[in-house]
């Protein structure tokens, strides 16, 4: 479930009626930082880009936590709550109860992994009340804006961003997200034997093999988001040099017209001159004109050489980074297409034998793990 969040109520700064005192030592607090800091952490550079970028004063941003804490479209950050079972199924003083708080635990260790536009500020896992669970408290930002600060609070893009794009009304970004989020914790339950039981929800889940089709989605589009930014850096690469070959021809231009031009001529003396007067109005003139610009191009010239290598270095570098994340994209497609595959597979064992006995198979397959895993001589 999502919660208002109650940063203090987690980390026991104050303690409710539900709350056994005897039990809180056997809490996990994982981290419990101060959220503004969070905020200058992400945000105080961007912030600084943003406001120089201003020339009226009332359209700078003197405080960013406050901008967002006031704002009807962004909350300051998002609180995600996770419980295994029930009290009557899975109490915290049960057995049952603390392999629960090994799930969660587990499940809390691949979050941020997962999400890492989503940055985690607050983070316990409660055993002192009814059912052992876990309390996730993250601000959400995207980076590369357009619009307001580059990097800045948005719950969509931040989504967006991890590869969830939204569709329908009940299809949002939030929605696949959290179809996703439920799916790893279901995945980390089924390696200690716990099935995921829909209770009273329409909701479309996600099986094991879908979860990890999707998690290649994912990857791939974050992928291609990275091959993206390499071949614009790329195409950048090659302007820059193009441009430098142009600057080239213009050297060559101009070369022609030193040699040709009559502004870097000498013109015949008038009549009557003196030849010291001729120095002074021409000859000296033009060999200050010509020491100048052969000042400016020396200094010009080497530092397009300069340029020019480290140019072709990078460039190099990009290529070479750009044909390894193809290849990494292309194994990845066929991974996802082989989980597709199995998926079909798997859905069509169940359509043609039936789901009931499917299932008894499964079941059985687990047990023999597990029993291999309690037993491992008998390997």
């Amino acid at each position: 479930m999502v919660g208002k969040g109650s940063v203090n109520h987690n980390s026991r700064k104050f303690k409710a009626e539900n709350v056994d005192g005897s039990r809180t030592h056997l809490n996990i607090d994982y981290c419990n930082e101060p959220i503004k800091k969070i905020y200058h952490e992400l945000f105080d550079e961007a912030l600084k880009r943003y406001n120089e970028k201003q020339t009226r004063a009332d359209r700078r941003i003197e405080n960013y936590y406050e901008k967002i804490r006031n704002s009807k479209q962004e909350k300051p950050f998002h609180e995600l709550i996770l419980q295994i079972g029930d009290k009557e199924n899975m109490s915290a003083e049960s057995k049952n109860g603390q392999l629960a708080r090994q799930i969660l635990d587990e499940y809390y260790r691949g979050f941020q992994e997962r999400n890492p536009n989503l940055k985690v500020f607050s983070a316990h896992l409660h055993m002192d009340e009814a059912t052992s669970h876990l309390h996730i408290n993250f601000v959400p930002f995207t980076t590369g804006s357009k619009r307001g600060l580059d990097t800045r609070v948005s719950l969509k893009q931040a989504l967006a961003a991890q590869g969830f794009k939204g569709g329908t009304r009940g299809d949002t970004e939030w929605n696949q997200w959290v179809s996703a989020e439920k799916s790893a914790l279901a995945f980390v339950m089924e390696r200690y034997g716990i099935e995921w039981k829909h209770k009273g929800s329409h909701e479309k889940h996600l099986s094991v093999l879908d979860y990890k089709k999707q998690e290649r989605e994912k990857e791939i589009t974050v992928l291609n988001n990275k091959l993206t930014e390499k071949q614009d850096e790329f195409r950048v690469m090659i302007d820059r040099i193009e441009n430098f070959d142009n600057g080239e021809r213009a050297l060559q231009n101009l070369d022609e017209s030193i040699m040709n031009g009559p502004e870097y001529q000498l013109t015949e003396p008038p009549a009557m001159m003196s030849a010291r007067t001729y120095k002074a109005k021409f000859v000296e003139p033009l060999i200050a004109r010509l020491k100048s610009l052969l000042s400016t191009l020396f200094a010009r010239y080497f530092k397009a050489v300069d340029s020019y290598h480290r140019l072709n270095i990078t460039n190099g570098n990009l290529y070479r980074e750009n044909e390894m994340l193809s290849k990494i994209n292309s194994k990845l497609k066929s991974e996802n297409e082989n989980l597709r595959s199995e998926v079909k597979d798997y859905k069509l064992l169940r359509k043609v034998f039936g789901h009931k006995q499917i299932d008894e198979l499964l079941e059985q397959a687990r047990n023999i793990k597990g029993r291999k895993r309690e037993n491992p001589r008998s390997r």
